[in-house]
């Protein structure tokens, strides 16, 4: 294994691909990368700490804003499983990378799974984080926030103002001590961007291209095993309530060559609750499966 080395975090990058921007971090290191690919609503900032640990170990990551998710282009457009699939090879193509392993968490996963399907050619690896595309369960508000009419909601009660009580009322409880994690930053940030009309169109519009009102509305258990073919790590937290650990159970169970990983303490994003393990669970499959080089 490489030795440890400080990395700082990177600056992010645009690149203009057939004329929309596209935003990622490039974290340096040796070998064949890791990519890693968000969930809906969320951003490369998710992956941070543990790409700044992966690095750290020599291993290079390469983090995206997928299509209409943190500084990457916005607007009217395709967000479904094989248009975000398309962007993350139009990226590698532009960086020069012809192989990798991909990382995705929750939507994430499932543009990974698509990326396999599409670009088998490319991938090097699989690793599944809390994953969509594996079973119709989730979680009632998303599948409230997909149905007609969500967008005048959420325009209606996310505003200035009712943002500013909620943060009151957080520091509130946070002040009486009893729930110091009462609304994390990183929910209260989730939350802020919805206030924007911008970021709510395309978090809907990616949301509705894998849910509807009675659950994930895409799944890849018809062509999982497809993913045989490489290596495949599945990591998942014990207390997630979006989508359940059952999931990334069957989906260990349908491919007999799969490694399965829970985090006992953690919920929808173990890669955030812990990302020193997470980095550690990593980096140790991609030396016991030799996808280092």
């Amino acid at each position: 294994m490489a030795a440890t080395q400080r990395v700082s975090s990177p600056e992010r990058e645009i690149a203009v691909l057939h004329g929309k921007e596209l935003a990622y971090v490039y974290y340096p290191g040796v070998g064949t990368p890791l990519v890693m690919l968000h969930g809906v609503g969320s951003s490369a900032t998710g992956w941070d700490e543990p790409a700044r640990l992966l690095s750290e170990r020599g291993v290079p990551v390469l983090s995206i804003d997928l299509p209409g998710h943190g500084e990457s282009a916005k607007g009217p457009g395709d967000y479904s499983l094989g248009s975000l699939a398309s962007a993350v090879r139009d990226l590698l193509d532009h960086l020069g990378i012809d192989r990798a392993t991909i990382v995705g968490h929750s939507l994430g996963g499932g543009v990974a799974l698509q990326f396999l399907y599409q670009y088998p050619q490319y991938v090097a690896g699989l690793v599944l984080v809390s994953s969509g595309g594996l079973g119709r369960d989730a979680n009632l508000i998303l599948r409230l926030f997909s149905v007609p009419g969500a967008g005048v909601v959420l325009g209606l009660g996310l505003n200035q103002r009712t943002m500013s009580l909620l943060e009151t009322f957080r520091g509130q409880v946070r002040r009486w001590g009893r729930i110091p994690e009462f609304f994390p930053d990183r929910v209260m940030d989730k939350i802020d961007r919805l206030s924007d009309p911008e970021d709510r169109h395309t978090f809907l519009a990616t949301l509705r291209s894998v849910v509807d009102h009675s659950g994930q509305r895409v799944s890849a258990l018809e062509k999982l095993h497809l993913s045989n073919s490489v290596p495949v790590l599945i990591i998942w937290g014990r207390k997630d309530s979006i989508i359940p650990l059952s999931h990334g159970e069957r989906a260990h169970e349908m491919l007999e060559s799969s490694t399965l990983v829970v985090f006992d303490d953690a919920g929808h994003e173990p890669h955030r609750k812990d990302p020193d393990r997470f980095a550690a669970v990593l980096a140790d499959w991609l030396d016991d499966r030799r996808l280092r080089d």
